[in-house]
């Protein structure tokens, strides 16, 4: 007789309902989808979904729930599980998309997706979900909310001076437009002394971003996105991690001679996280003489000036999760040593060898 080993309930989450599947996997690896049902997405509907788990689930085997990182509709039922001490898995949107093509499903509904989210749950061992401390969670919110105060005050200032360049400007628009842009202004210095007061409140977050500012091109707000949209890169365990989860990792197509589509970033990541870089990196390009060189060195290479400013960006933000491990400075000299350290030992095994000879 088969024995279950693990149970998943696959969770597809919209605005308003939550389509629930789950699925377990039996020891000789088989996995099977024997319930599902849907639940609306409100704390009453988190109710009734952990009851229901509980009474069609394999008593000793615990429940793992897994769900997409969907905007912000997913966030309140993570949170809401655990604080039940319930095992929760939330996944990019483009490894489920992709797990699903592996399939066989002709269709794509909610409780399709649903079951490709249960299946890939069983079929992968995934990282435990936990909820951002504090610090993180409010340097989130008001680094966002500053993106959205840039973006308003850019088309502003595009209104305003589109107003302007007209043959019969409107005074009273541009009275209205430019009250407008103070008030962003304004709004985006109250979010910069909110930011720096939080950095202040926490020492040991006060020591990181003080390590990760000594990088050239690097500052405050810099830091604080991506600290903040990695949660303190917790469950980052390595660089290729952390480029894939910002949508900076290499999606290339070849097949045989005759298939060969061009390199490109996935951009199936944290977007908030490759916004913030992007500024970062053209900082970079201008302050330092190492980052300089790279750029030049690829442009020359292959001529697309945006393509070797993301390869800045990647290399900035897996020095970021570098120093974060080592929990040392910047040390912009730290290669040259490496090298000169390579070669003084290639020297003196030399002498070895002629001197044993």
């Amino acid at each position: 007789m088969k024995k279950a080993v693990k149970q998943v309930a696959g969770i597809d989450v919209s605005q308003k309902e939550l389509v629930v599947m789950l699925g377990t996997m039996h020891d000789d690896l088989t996995q099977q989808l024997h319930s599902g049902k849907v639940f609306p997405n409100t704390s009453k509907g988190y109710d009734s979904l952990t009851s229901w788990v509980k009474k069609v689930m394999v008593n000793h085997i615990p429940v793992r729930y897994v769900m997409e990182a969907t905007g912000v509709y997913h966030e309140s039922l993570a949170y809401y599980l655990d604080e039940q001490a319930f095992e929760v898995s939330i996944v990019l949107p483009n490894k489920i998309s992709n797990f699903a093509r592996t399939l066989d499903t002709k269709t794509v509904t909610d409780k399709t997706a649903s079951e490709a989210i249960a299946l890939f749950g069983l079929s992968r061992m995934l990282e435990k979900w936990s909820r951002p401390t504090g610090v993180y969670r409010e340097m989130r919110h008001l680094t966002r909310e500053r993106n959205q105060l840039i973006d308003e005050r850019t088309a502003l200032k595009n209104q305003l001076h589109a107003e302007k360049a007209q043959a019969e400007p409107c005074k009273k628009a541009i009275e209205r437009v430019s009250k407008r842009i103070v008030l962003i202004d304004k709004q985006e210095k109250e979010i910069k002394s909110e930011l720096s007061a939080l950095i202040k409140s926490d020492e040991q977050v006060k020591a990181l971003v003080s390590i990760l500012c000594t990088l050239p091109g690097i500052a405050m707000i810099t830091v604080c996105s991506v600290l903040a949209e990695t949660n303190g890169f917790d469950l980052i365990r390595n660089k290729r991690q952390i480029t894939s989860y910002a949508g900076l990792d290499i999606r290339e197509k070849q097949s045989g001679t005759s298939i060969k589509g061009k390199p490109r970033i996935s951009k199936k990541g944290n977007k908030y996280l490759r916004r913030s870089m992007h500024m970062a990196a053209l900082t970079a390009l201008r302050s330092d003489d190492k980052f300089k060189s790279l750029f030049i060195r690829l442009v020359s290479k292959h001529g697309i000036k945006m393509k070797a400013v993301v390869a800045v960006q990647r290399k900035l933000l897996e020095l970021m999760y570098t120093l974060y491990k080592t929990n040392q400075p910047y040390d912009k000299n730290y290669q040259d040593c490496k090298t000169q350290n390579s070669n003084e030992k290639y020297k003196s095994e030399e002498n070895l060898v002629q001197i044993r000879n």
